[in-house]
This record gives C-alpha cells, sequence and structure tokens, in this order.
C-alpha cells in the first residue's frame, strides 16, 4: 500500500488556511472549493512563472500576527467628495444610488480555474484567496445612456485580519462613470484581497481608480478583470502608495471594433516594500488601442512589473503601447521591469520598453543654480517625474486628490 505525501505547508499558509476557516459559513460551495484548492496547493512560489518575481510562500511568512484592536478608520471618509459609498455584500451606504444605477448583493463571480495571464497554477492565485476568505460581494449595474454625475466607491468593510470585497461593474451602452476602488490600511498583519469584473457596454465610457495606502505591514492582493465592447474607452489610474506585500493584477480584453485602453499608474516604494503590478492586455478585435505608462520612485524594496500586450490573430490595425520608467533613489531599493509582445496579426503598431536610473544630475544642478537646496530640487524633478502621468487624468478632482496623496508620500522623511 502506498501513502501519499503531502507537502509541508509554511506558517503563513497554515495561518491563512486558519483565517480562512473562520471567515463565514462552509454553506457556501465557492468558497469551499477554494479552501479546498488552498489546503491541497498551498501559496504559489517563485517556480510559478506568474508569480516568479513575487514568491507569495515565503513573503506572506513575513507578515506579523494580526493586531488586537478595530480596524482603521480611514474607510469612512470618501477618497473623492460627494461619493457613493457601495458596502460590498450590503449595497450603497451614506448616500442613495443615483439615478440609473442599481446596486444588489452578490455577483456573478469568475472561475477559479484558469488564468488571465496563462502562467499561473491550474487555478487563479487571487481568485482563491478571495473565495476562501469570505469575500463580500455586489453587483453595480449602469444603465444604457446614463451619466453617473458622483464617482462610485466600492468599499469592502474593514476586518481586524484584513478586508475581503468582490464585485461585477456593469455599464450598459453609452454610460459613462468614476469607479474609486480604495485599500486604505486596517492593521498590522492585514491580509485583504479585492477581485473586480468590468463589462463595458458598446461606446462606454470609464475612469477606474486604485488608491493603494496600506500600512507597512500589510499584505493586498487585487485583479481587475475588463471586457470592453465596440467603441468602449477603458481608462485607469493606479496609485501604489504602501503596504508590505502587494500584487496588483489587471486583465483587459478588447471584444469590438473601436475599443481604447488607456492604462497610468504611480508606484511608490520605501523600505522593505514589495509592490507588483502585473497586467495583461488581449487585443481579440480589429482597429482596437491601448497605451500603459507606469512611473516608479524607489527608495528602498522591491518592485515588480510585468506587462504583456497580445494581439490576437485577426486583429489588425491594432494601435498598442506600453512602458515602465523607474526613478531609482537609493541603493537599497530594486525594480524588475519584465514589459512583453506576442502578436499574431501582421498590420500592427505595438512597442514597448523600460528604463530605470538616477535623476538627471544636469536636471538638479539646473534647479540649484538658480538658488534652490538640493534637496528641494530632488523633490521637484520627482514630483514632475510623476505628475506628467497623473495629470493626463481627464478629472480634476481625481487629480487634485491623487496629487496631493503623492505629496504626502514624498514629504515623508526616510
Amino acid at each position: 500500500m502506498s501513502a501519499v505525501q503531502l507537502p509541508v505547508r509554511t506558517q503563513a499558509e497554515l495561518a491563512l488556511i486558519e483565517r480562512a476557516d473562520h471567515a463565514g459559513s462552509l454553506g457556501d460551495d465557492r468558497r469551499q472549493e477554494a479552501l479546498d484548492i488552498l489546503r491541497q496547493h498551498g501559496l504559489p512560489s517563485r517556480r510559478v512563472e506568474a508569480w516568479h518575481y513575487t514568491d507569495l510562500r515565503a513573503l506572506l511568512g513575513r507578515q506579523p500576527a494580526v493586531a488586537e484592536g478595530e480596524a482603521e478608520a480611514s474607510f469612512l471618509t470618501p477618497f473623492l467628495p460627494h461619493s457613493v459609498v457601495v458596502d460590498l455584500g450590503r449595497g450603497a451606504a451614506g448616500n442613495d444610488v443615483e439615478r440609473g444605477v442599481a446596486v444588489t448583493q452578490g455577483y456573478g463571480a469568475p472561475s477559479l480555474a484558469g488564468t488571465a495571464n496563462r502562467l499561473d497554477r491550474d487555478h487563479d492565485t487571487v481568485r482563491v484567496l478571495n473565495a476562501a476568505l469570505g469575500a463580500g460581494a455586489s453587483t453595480v449595474t449602469i444603465a444604457a445612456d446614463t451619466e453617473v454625475d458622483k464617482p462610485i466607491e466600492l468599499r469592502a468593510l474593514p476586518q481586524r485580519g484584513g478586508s475581503q470585497g468582490a464585485s461585477t461593474v456593469k455599464l450598459g451602452a453609452r454610460a459613462m462613470a468614476v469607479i474609486v476602488e480604495r485599500a486604505p490600511p486596517e492593521g498590522a498583519g492585514a491580509v485583504s484581497t479585492a477581485v473586480h469584473t468590468l463589462e463595458l457596454g458598446e461606446g462606454s465610457d470609464i475612469l477606474w481608480i486604485v488608491v493603494q495606502e496600506k500600512g507597512f505591514d500589510e499584505a493586498h492582493l487585487a485583479q481587475l478583470n475588463v471586457r470592453c465592447e465596440a467603441d468602449a474607452k477603458f481608462r485607469m489610474f493606479v496609485l501604489n502608495a504602501g503596504g508590505a506585500v502587494i500584487r496588483q493584477e489587471v486583465h483587459v480584453e478588447t471584444a469590438g471594433e473601436g475599443a481604447a485602453i488607456i492604462i497610468r499608474g504611480v508606484n511608490l516604494l520605501a523600505d522593505k516594500q514589495h509592490v507588483d503590478v502585473t497586467t495583461t492586455l488581449n487585443h481579440n478585435a480589429a482597429n482596437t488601442t491601448s497605451t500603459e505608462i507606469f512611473r516608479n520612485v524607489v527608495l528602498g524594496g522591491h518592485g515588480v512589473f510585468q506587462g504583456v500586450i497580445r494581439v490576437a490573430k485577426g486583429a489588425q490595425k491594432t494601435d498598442a503601447r506600453l512602458a515602465c520608467n523607474t526613478l531609482l533613489l537609493s541603493d537599497d531599493g530594486d525594480f524588475s521591469a519584465k514589459p512583453e509582445l506576442e502578436i499574431f496579426a501582421d498590420d500592427v503598431q505595438c512597442g514597448h520598453g523600460a528604463t530605470a536610473g538616477e535623476i538627471n544630475p544636469d536636471h538638479l544642478f539646473y534647479l540649484m543654480s538658480r538658488g534652490i537646496p538640493q534637496a528641494q530640487a530632488r523633490a521637484l524633478l520627482v514630483k514632475a517625474f510623476v505628475d506628467e502621468v497623473v495629470e493626463e487624468i481627464e478629472h480634476e478632482a481625481a487629480v487634485e486628490a491623487l496629487e496631493a496623496r503623492i505629496d504626502e508620500w514624498l514629504a515623508v522623511e526616510r
């Protein structure tokens, strides 16, 4: 008789399994399936290609124990003024839902099997953790031809061990909206997850803003899956300004001609942080466009950018470009960039690139020669480096709020 040897689980894996065991009723089939996968397969290591630069098995092992007490109160304040706040799994909070906007509990959850970047295991790690930890979920439906005046903020209810949120957001044809996805601090040792699905109807237009400001002893794993129908416009801005272990995945598919993808992001890294942004832009229809630019400021820790543009056979006239630009301001930090192209059509314009370096000494000398102190001159150059992509957002209140957050981060002495 042969015995099956079960893999040895790390303390981080055992702690997550125990946390998932107490996350809610095991009567939920999806959560039970995810928990079984977590027990059987554990967390990915660098041997899994999708997690090669982010060894989750080792990184979560550095997390401290969950702190006692309540979650941080920063959840209570909307990021943008006059926002409609949606408590995932419950509905709208604080304000009535806007005209043409419906919020219902539950959502059409993406399958745990299969992965958008095709490099994970037989199941999607972020989705498994989100389901196993008992995510609260909502569906937000915006009617056709509706222009939502107020931003809609998605909020997973704070938990001492970390919030777990999920949603499906559906925009009807020619609808317009601004969505804010926030990840504020919750407490030492928290592990939070978020899985969102966005369906853009024909000719719709959305600005999706991600603001991640976790504490420097917290982990946050997030995923956004987007499908764009004909002439839909998906605009996104990502700000990572905190967290000990961060993984932000963005997977976008163009399903109709004329669809456009515009992604901008800023990663601010300090000592001992690990921030990973992984994106896939899948062009499956002809005459579609995408541009993606991330700017990274590294004072310490380790940053990762994995960006793939895929152009399917028949997706002719695709125009797609991505860039990752990094300022390395300390010997204590590093950044790994992996931009890729996979092109199966012959009439396309595609490009990708990555740069890394220090502040241009000529620019620094110019400012100092005008009487600006060196520290202030460096700060001005760093701010100009990141503000260039922030200012591309076509939303004045969002630009002001994001620039204020970036200024606060840059002002802290490290």
